[in-house]
Parts: structure tokens; sequence; C-alpha cells
């Protein structure tokens, strides 16, 4: 991935995006060429020297199955936005600036692992599912679903481990622009609604604006 030193993500900001992301793209070179799959991953910085991201697959999907050629890689991304060249002080000041786009992405590389075990299976599902309904009025448990049917569904996974060996990680958050332009970006992205990317940006240009 293309990082300009300005757009450099820290560990702290890597560590954020691995333990708050829900779903990212697992791509895998075989064989029979590029495999991707789009599925929620968890963080455990604990496995291994870099920690891995741990998820599963239907157990129809092939790619499980295809041994990767070297690392596989999982794209794990932030928030991200469309940024009109409107918003810039720097508009009415020269006018040359043009749209761009901002975001928050992680290139996460490492060492893919098959879990085939029932008793790992159903510890990353409990342990998926406590992450995403917490907050919830009235959140759902493994243990509310009948045991022969989550057992049958258990049954139909395959875990994948991702054993991290290396982050490339970017936050194109405009931080290439003058203090004006960024204060015009933030209240751009809060008209439009989009406090995800207003808080980000706001959080990599703290210093500026």
């Amino acid at each position: 991935m293309y990082v300009p030193s300005h757009f450099a993500a820290g560990d702290a900001e890597v560590r954020a995006l691995l333990d708050n992301h829900g779903a990212a793209d697992l791509i895998t070179a075989t064989d029979d060429g590029l495999l991707a799959t789009f599925l929620p991953f968890v963080f455990d910085p604990a496995a291994g020297e870099h920690g891995a991201l741990l998820g599963h697959v239907a157990r129809n999907n092939d790619q499980w199955r295809r041994p990767p050629i070297g690392d596989a890689m999982v794209i794990v991304r932030g928030p991200d936005a469309y940024i009109s060249p409107s918003w810039y002080a720097s508009k009415a000041e020269h006018g040359r600036v043009v749209p761009t786009w901002n975001y928050v992405t992680a290139h996460v590389y490492g060492r893919l692992v098959v879990h085939d075990d029932p008793v790992w299976l159903d510890a990353l599902v409990r342990r998926l599912t406590d992450r995403h309904e917490q907050g919830n009025p009235e959140p759902w448990s493994v243990d509310d679903a009948p045991t022969r049917f989550i057992a049958g569904q258990l049954r139909a996974i395959v875990g994948l481990e991702l054993v991290i060996t290396r982050i490339e990680a970017k936050l194109k958050l405009s931080q290439n622009r003058p203090p004006a332009d960024i204060t015009g970006v933030l209240a751009g992205l809060e008209a439009a609604g989009d406090r995800a990317s207003a808080a980000v940006t706001r959080e990599a240009n703290r210093q500026q604006a």
C-alpha cells in the first residue's frame, strides 16, 4: 500500500482500528487465482507476536480448502467519506482544489490457520456474538438457541485464524490540508451527518484543527 508519511498510522491508531472494525475482506492467492471473502473478524492481541484475526467461513466456501501461496491478507476498513472541494477555505482564496476521498484502512498480512474444531468454533462464535450484541437492550446469546441447533450450525462453518506477521495502515484524513481547510472538512462532514468520519478526522488533526 502507498502510504505517504503524513498519512501513516501509529500503533495506537492501528490497535483502535483492529479492536473496533466490523467485517473485512480476506484475500488469498492460490493455485486457482485470487480468492476473497467478506467476513467478520475479532482481534486477539495475545495470539502470536503481533496478534491474530479470528473468523469463520461457511464450510461450502472453498477458500478455506485452497492453501494460500505465501501470506494471506485481510483488508480492514474504518470510516471513509467523499470530501468536497467546496468545503475548503482555500477554494475561495485561489480555487486550486479538487475532490478527494478520506479513509482509514489497514492491510493485515499473516499465516492463515484453519480450525475445524467445534470447541474452538463455539468459543469464537460466542466471542463475536458478545462483541456485536453489547449495547443492545436485550442482547442475544448463543445459549438462547437450542443446543442441538447450535451444534448443527457449528458443523456448517470452519474457523480461520490469521496469525499476523505485518500490518500496513493508512489514515488519509486531510492531514495534508491547511488548518482552515480542515475546519471546513469537519463542518462539511458534520453537516452531512457523517459523525464517524468527522470524529476520526478531528482526532488525526487535533494539533491543527
